[in-house]
């Protein structure tokens, strides 16, 4: 009687010890899955952040790209800044610059009311113009490796079928927005405004001896251009800034052809950068003559760099959407004209590298 007993006692205990077992086992695998579950949601909100950082979607952003040199990062910044602060579109800036400038980059930006843009720095390499670019001492900043990133647009590290390229010495006083909505024609790969667009500029060109045509930027007594059939008299175009088709850009091997006559002119010197636009603008010119759509002039009112006296009306100036001031003087520099307007969208560098040059300045 006391066997049987004792044989029920340890039956009750083995089941006691199998349920005891089977609820620590039920415990440790909810915790195990609400882990699991926290750095699954951790994970894809981390992938989210990165994601809006990094690659963003093509839906309903501008995208614009823009160069950033060492010497002129001031210049860079003052030109986003001043398309941040006119538009609410969802802007993103890819910053295009040399492996030792990234860092300055990412601390000007941060550093400053910057930090709330959206954007990433992209490097360039410059070994690809190996051979295509002839050494000159006429204008050696037009020879700087970031005047050809233009050319090599779809190489760059971005998804989008349409962008907006910009110098970094232009001023955005309109909403970028507008730019980035002209319709580029059906076969075109870029729009440019022509150097013949804007009557209220034309007094002011003649004035300084700014050339509005293709005899000012290619060598008509070379054979290679004679043979390109181009009117010398033909209305030229400024291509510091254009919105491109990626998708015709790509279709029609633009880069491979701008690439050709950048090594046309190292073999040849058909066109110098002596002349108006230095060496980045003839390939340019004859890869898009009448191959291009014309964009509104206001978006484009340039040559404020070419003369540190001739000046605008200030009621013209009020009306345009984007000043360039290509040419020698620059509105960081002095002297230059209405420098005013410029400076307005200057954020001091944080580093201290890049300051203003003023009448009152050591600089």
């Amino acid at each position: 009687m006391a066997l049987l007993r004792k044989s029920k006692f340890n039956r009750v205990l083995l089941v006691l010890l199998v349920l005891m077992l089977c609820l620590l086992l039920r415990s440790t695998l909810l915790r195990a899955s609400s882990r699991l579950s926290i750095t699954q949601k951790a994970s894809e909100r981390t992938q989210a952040q990165a994601s809006a950082v990094r690659s963003p979607g093509t839906d309903n952003v501008v995208p614009v790209i823009i160069c950033a040199s060492e010497e002129r990062v001031g210049a860079t910044m003052a030109t986003i800044n001043s398309i941040f602060s006119n538009t609410d579109a969802s802007v993103f800036f890819y910053i295009v610059t040399l492996r030792d400038t990234v860092r300055l980059i990412r601390q000007y930006i941060e550093k400053t009311t910057l930090r709330h843009i959206r954007y990433k720095i992209l490097e360039f390499n410059p070994m690809v113009l190996r051979g295509k670019v002839r050494p000159d001492t006429s204008r050696p900043d037009l020879l700087h490796p970031l005047n050809f990133v233009r050319f090599y647009l779809p190489q760059l590290d971005i998804s989008h079928k349409k962008v907006i390229y910009l110098d970094d010495d232009v001023i955005v006083q309109g909403d970028i927005k507008h730019l980035f909505q002209t319709k580029v024609k059906q076969g075109h790969a870029a729009a440019f405004a022509t150097d013949c667009d804007l009557p209220s500029t034309h007094e002011m060109v003649h004035s300084i001896g700014m050339q509005t045509t293709y005899m000012g930027f290619l060598d008509y007594r070379k054979q290679e251009v004679k043979d390109l059939g181009i009117d010398p008299r033909d209305c030229s175009f400024n291509p510091g800034v254009f919105v491109a088709d990626i998708s015709q850009w790509k279709k029609q091997k633009i880069t491979k052809q701008l690439e050709k006559w950048m090594e046309e002119n190292f073999k040849q010197n058909i066109y110098s950068s002596a002349m108006a636009g230095g060496v980045a603008t003839p390939p340019m010119l004859i890869v898009f003559h009448d191959k291009y759509t014309t964009l509104d002039p206001l978006w484009h009112v340039r040559h404020l760099g070419w003369s540190p006296d001739a000046h605008y009306s200030e009621s013209f100036l009020q009306e345009a959407h984007l000043l360039h001031w290509n040419g020698p003087f620059k509105p960081w520099n002095y002297p230059a004209v209405h420098s005013d307007l410029w400076e307005r969208w200057f954020i001091p560098d944080p580093s201290g590298k890049f300051s203003l040059v003023r009448p009152d300045s050591d600089g």
